[in-house]
């Protein structure tokens, strides 16, 4: 082989990969983010868990948050943290989904100092019922987290129906996230 075709193959070779992998890239863009990943705990009881409250929030119970708690009433558990930008996008929905008679909204506050989630609900408002301080993030790994924010639907039993990856959109609270709600009511 001559050393032009060996040169030419040193150029081509690195531009051909970096050509697939941005059509990799542009192709999963268009397609869309993929919000609803599988979870091996849809259809199971929610983990065991017990966490302290998030103290010092006026007119939320100081006893924390465990899994006793979800029980008695279809529930949205959302997990969030104060440092999570896409937390913030998505907490004027929480906030009206808080509002939802449907539902009990309780938050898990993911690997978050207690004055900043404090001052976190203090600034957009506060949808939660409860949350429970999970510092170490045992909880959510627990609940096979993979990042904040992330949401999950149980029924009244306190089994899972629905886990929601990524932040809250209008399209996902109107379509899979509604459907979710509603598959919960009628199971329990």
């Amino acid at each position: 082989m001559s050393v032009a075709k060996a040169g030419i193959g040193f150029f081509v070779l690195p531009g051909a990969i970096f050509s697939v992998l941005a059509a990799l890239l542009l192709y999963s863009m268009w397609r869309g983010p993929t919000m609803n990943m599988p979870s091996t705990l849809i259809g199971k009881a929610a983990p065991r868990f017990t966490l302290p409250a998030l103290p010092g929030v006026v007119g939320m119970p100081t006893t924390g948050l465990s899994t006793e708690d979800l029980k008695g009433q279809v529930t949205v558990i959302n997990i969030f943290a104060s440092w999570c930008v896409p937390c913030r996008d998505e907490h004027p929905l929480l906030l009206r989904l808080g509002a939802d008679a449907r539902v009990r909204l309780m938050g898990i506050n993911y690997k978050d100092e207690p004055d900043n989630a404090r001052r976190f609900l203090g600034s957009l408002g506060n949808p939660y019922r409860s949350v429970g301080m999970d510092p170490a993030g045992r909880a959510a790994i627990d609940w096979g987290v993979y990042g904040v924010p992330e949401s999950f639907v149980l029924d009244s039993n306190g089994i899972i129906v629905y886990k929601h990856v990524g932040p809250l959109t209008e399209d996902a609270l109107k379509g899979p996230f509604n459907d979710a709600i509603e598959k919960a009511k009628k199971g329990s």
